[in-house]
């Protein structure tokens, strides 16, 4: 899953993106209004954490911006005031949730974990294809009725592929959607991963289930 953390202070920025990126999340960080906005238009984000007070477009002009163009992603307003007219400012703008400073990281985790799990009616928790099984919220994968553990990078790797099986699957995408937007393209960080969860889903289903699309990128598909 793919997070975008609107935030001006470096160091509370730094701090949720660290906690996220443990968690196995996808973060992109934006340090203002404007490129928070930019990046929500370029990127397919599961959710947004903006903060309320920023630079050059508040958190409130930028939730109302999305949801006037009709982009549904699921936004949790960070706000150092817990006035009841300044929560209602950030809901009627377009938040789906609101937690006030400070707060700790534990309880950012969950409001960022439920409104993934009420992101919409066309997201699917269980993700199935051949003898698989991914549990989107749970974090769990079965294969053939059987777990199988996989690294945080191996599991949103999987989750990608499942939601697009038996299409071809570019590297680039890959690294947009599972690592983030700074990664170096010219890496071979994809391929090993992959080539470790291919290993993995073999050993476990005891058939090739991810396949090289040479000079393009993978495929899941049954033999």
């Amino acid at each position: 899953m793919k997070i975008l953390v609107v935030e001006d202070d470096r160091k509370v920025a730094g701090f949720i993106e660290q906690g996220l990126r443990e968690e196995g999340y996808s973060v992109d960080v934006a340090p203002d209004g404007d490129e928070a906005t930019m990046l929500a238009h370029v990127y397919d984000y599961d959710v947004i954490v903006l903060d309320v007070m920023l630079p050059k477009k508040s958190g409130l002009h930028v939730a109302a911006e999305l949801r006037r163009e009709g982009r549904g992603t699921p936004v949790l307003m960070l706000t150092a005031r817990d006035a009841t007219e300044d929560i209602v400012r950030g809901l009627d703008a377009g938040a789906d949730d609101y937690l006030t400073k400070p707060f700790k990281f534990d309880e950012l985790l969950a409001r960022v974990r439920a409104l993934v799990r009420r992101g919409g009616a066309t997201r699917t928790e269980l993700l199935t294809y051949g003898p698989i099984e991914l549990d989107r919220l749970k974090h769990k994968v079965r294969v053939g009725g059987r777990g199988l553990e996989l690294s945080p990078k191996e599991f949103h790797l999987l989750e990608h592929f499942l939601l697009r099986p038996e299409e071809v699957v570019r590297r680039t995408e890959l690294l947009e959607k599972v690592w983030d937007m700074h990664f170096d393209p010219e890496s071979n960080v994809v391929d090993v991963h992959v080539g470790n969860l291919r290993r993995k889903l073999r050993q476990a289903a005891q058939m090739s289930l991810i396949h090289t699309v040479r000079g393009v990128g993978f495929r899941l598909q049954k033999p």
